[in-house]
């Protein structure tokens, strides 16, 4: 990784010197590229962007300003990704100044902030990015100057000549800098001489945050805007059949009600084109109080949903959907789920013969885990602005994956792509949920219908009924334990509504000789959708609840069983696609363990549980210590060990960790939406249960696994395995297990 040369052609990067008062400017793009004919007259002909996305402009009186691509919903890319330029670049971080880019097809194609992506994708093209631009600095110095570039050194965005004691800023070099040819090779910086990453850095946005800058939709106002609002069915497997909007267009204020499909008759969706409730009534006004009174007063009448299948282009390629009929319930889910646990189901992989294994075992553990649906409740709920003419299609919207919405906006308005403008709108919460855009294709239709500016809003009550939610699940864990105590075999099996969360090739999968998994699911009307480290957020739970108890069954530490089942998946693993690090993952055990003092003596009223999971190219691990007062868990400390590679901002990592710790709690105790006749009885936070600050840890600790590695994802992998540390602490401190989430109804029935 340290002298890394990289060919670096004309080809694949662009120079413009277009800015006012002289300067340079290098754009970059990521997985796009530019027509000749849009690169800026006096530079040169790129044909070819190199796969990075951003601005760096740096003015004649020193200023550095870096434009950050990816939408930004608090996992502090904004910050982040501007840093590694920054690095390479050698530039003073105090007068860098960071804006975030709009969306911009040419420049950007694939803004996408999700999966733990972002800074992962962009490690190398950033890094090479910030390199080129400080070559061409040097160079214009040396010319300056008539000396060898190799007698030049840069630092805090200053050019020096040590042996003539001269210096010049990058300010001052910039405009004979962007005449330059783009350098052919780049040399990137080792690890060891980063001097800006991986120290800890304020949020680049915080000041604006506590200050009530105007950064989200809600906050956009243009001159002439009105405020529309949907109503959708009050069920799910329910469609709507007729409106009365007489009295509604009585009350002040209302300009408009009228219908729309959000998708066009025949439109095959793709895979973040939701279907829920595709014909709504919306109704228009001047103020959302008026708006909000005026729904109050449609008649509507909705009828059922006919079972129907459609084809979604999803990313393995395109299949059919079966979207049946009925209105379902979560008692139904959770009996149905059980009857499929007890039938045939596909097997995704076996290795040995796990059935000879279970028919010669002394004994056979076996434990079912369920979880209910999720919706993931954004603290900012749904918005969106748009004006839609015939020359302009302009929205302000939050959304994860502007590029992936663009083909279904040209395709259900009507317009040409070049017409397309999004400006970025920091999310006020995400996690997968802003990765479904249907919003902004119903603000666009409801502008384009009523040719005025909009601004869609969503109440809490709309965003929570009207998906996207996290699938309800079902697992059963079987191990065959031998004569002498030694665990012969795996069998999982599980499932979900409408979807499973069973990741075949994932660890214990390589550790045992035997291991057999095998899923299934069940056909839905109710939307699902990701939600923060998808599938993994159930299974991961039910997984590290399974291996502790069944340590404890055969009489192991719960963390030397890991370790002793990772070494041997190591050593001698079985089977060949095994989708983790062995090493890896014993190195975010052995940290946990050392720091949080793991089999030391402990406070006499605390109890400590341990989880450790893979996803998303990372690995975490927890431990959680909690005591039992008035029945009801308190947790006193959660210590927490990472391997997410190399840590661009320790303070934004950190946060990120701490966040998913207490998002985690938080679900594991009191998440889950209960349905009656296809309808969601939580609507609101006075009815849906979310953690409190005073339920969160007193105190979180953060570990990093300190290495070389390239940056491998953090937003998603700290999430999952703190479901199953919180359920292993609650074991030893009541002295049952858990095995259905939410757990506060196991806690409360007890009581």
């Amino acid at each position: 990784m340290g002298n890394d040369k990289n060919m670096y052609s004309r080809r694949s990067f662009l120079k413009v010197s277009s800015l006012t008062g002289g300067g340079m400017m290098i754009g970059f793009s990521w997985m796009a590229s530019l027509k000749p004919t849009e690169v800026l007259a006096g530079t040169t002909a790129a044909a070819e962007w190199i796969e990075l996305t951003g601005f760096v402009k740096i003015t004649p009186d020193n200023l550095i300003k870096i434009m950050s691509p990816n939408p930004e919903f608090g996992q502090n890319v904004i910050t982040s990704m501007p840093m590694i330029i920054a690095e390479e670049l050698d530039a003073d971080w105090k007068k860098v100044v960071v804006e975030q880019a709009d969306f911009n097809i040419p420049k950007y194609k694939n803004q996408f902030s999700g999966g733990s992506q972002s800074i992962r994708q962009g490690w190398q093209l950033l890094r090479k990015a910030g390199a080129s631009a400080k070559a061409m600095l040097l160079q214009a110095a040396a010319d300056e100057w008539k000396v060898p570039v190799a007698e030049l050194t840069a630092s805090q965005g200053v050019v020096y000549h040590k042996a003539s004691n001269r210096s010049l800023t990058y300010g001052a070099l910039a405009t004979a800098a962007s005449k330059l040819p783009i350098p052919e090779k780049v040399e990137l910086k080792k690890t060891i001489d980063f001097s800006l990453l991986g120290t800890a850095q304020k949020n680049v946005e915080g000041e604006k945050i506590v200050t009530g800058k105007p950064l989200f939709t809600l906050d956009y106002h243009q001159e002439g805007m009105l405020i529309a609002m949907t109503i959708r069915p009050t069920a799910f497997g329910m469609q709507l059949k007729s409106y009365d909007a007489t009295e509604a267009l009585k009350m002040p204020g209302i300009k408009h009600v009228f219908d729309i499909k959000v998708y066009k008759e025949g439109y095959e969706r793709a895979g973040f084109d939701t279907r829920t409730f595709n014909h709504l009534v919306v109704v228009v006004g001047n103020t959302t109080w008026e708006v909000m009174n005026a729904r109050k007063k449609m008649a509507i009448q909705w009828e059922p949903m006919p079972e129907k299948k459609e084809m979604v282009a999803g990313w393995g390629g395109k299949k059919e959907e079966l979207i049946p009929a009925g209105l379902e319930s979560s008692a139904d889910h959770m009996k149905n789920m059980r009857a499929m646990q007890k039938k045939p189901a596909p097997v995704l992989r076996k290795d040995g013969n796990p059935e000879a294994a279970f028919a010669k075992a002394k004994k056979v553990l076996e434990r079912t885990y369920s979880a209910p649906f999720l919706p993931h409740n954004t603290m900012e709920p749904i918005s969106c602005f748009a004006h839609v003419t015939d020359e302009r299609a302009f929205f302000v919207a939050p959304t994860q994956v502007p590029d992936f919405i663009r083909p279904t906006l040209v395709a259900n308005l009507g317009i040409p792509a070049s017409k397309l403008e999004i400006q970025l709108a920091r999310m006020g919460g995400g996690f997968g949920r802003r990765a479904y855009c249907h919003y902004m294709v119903e603000a666009g239709l409801i502008s384009q219908k009523i040719k005025a500016p909009v601004k869609l809003v969503y109440t809490r009550e709309d965003d929570m009924t009207n998906g996207v939610y996290r699938p309800s699940y079902m697992v059963t864990y079987k191990a065959a334990i031998d004569e002498k105590n030694n665990v012969t075999a795996i069998h999982i099996k599980g499932g979900g509504i409408p979807d499973n969360a069973i990741h075949a090739n994932r660890f214990p999968a390589g550790a045992f000789d035997n291991y057999l998994a095998e899923g299934w699911t069940i056909p839905s009307n109710i939307t699902i959708g990701a939600f923060r480290a998808p599938g993994s957020n159930f299974i991961a739970g039910a997984e590290q609840s399974f291996l502790d108890e069944l340590a404890e069954t055969i009489g192991k530490d719960p963390i030397d069983y890991r370790i002793e089942l990772l070494q041997k998946a190591k050593t001698s693993p079985v089977g060949k696609n095994n989708d983790y690090d062995a090493d890896r993952y014993i190195g975010v055990l052995e940290l946990v363990k050392e720091k949080s003092g793991w089999g030391k003596p402990n406070t006499k009223n605390v109890r400590r549980g341990v989880a450790a999971y893979f996803c998303h190219n990372s690995y975490a691990a927890h431990v959680v210590d909690l005591t039992m007062k008035n029945g009801q868990p308190v947790v006193e400390k959660v210590v927490s060990a990472m391997d997410c590679g190399l840590v661009v901002n320790p303070e934004g990592a950190t946060n990120m960790v701490e966040g998913a710790v207490v998002d985690g709690i938080g679900n594991a105790l009191f998440g889950g939406l209960v349905f009656e006749k296809g309808e969601p009885k939580q609507k609101n936070f006075n009815q849906y249960r979310m953690i409190r600050h005073r339920e969160a840890p007193k105190k979180i600790e953060v570990h990093f696994v300190k290495n070389n590695i390239d940056p491998t994802g953090l937003g998603e992998p700290p999430f999952p395995p703190i479901f199953g540390a919180m359920a292993n602490a609650l074991y030893k401190a009541t002295g049952k297990r858990f095995y259905d989430q939410p757990f506060q109804n196991a806690l409360d029935k007890k009581g």
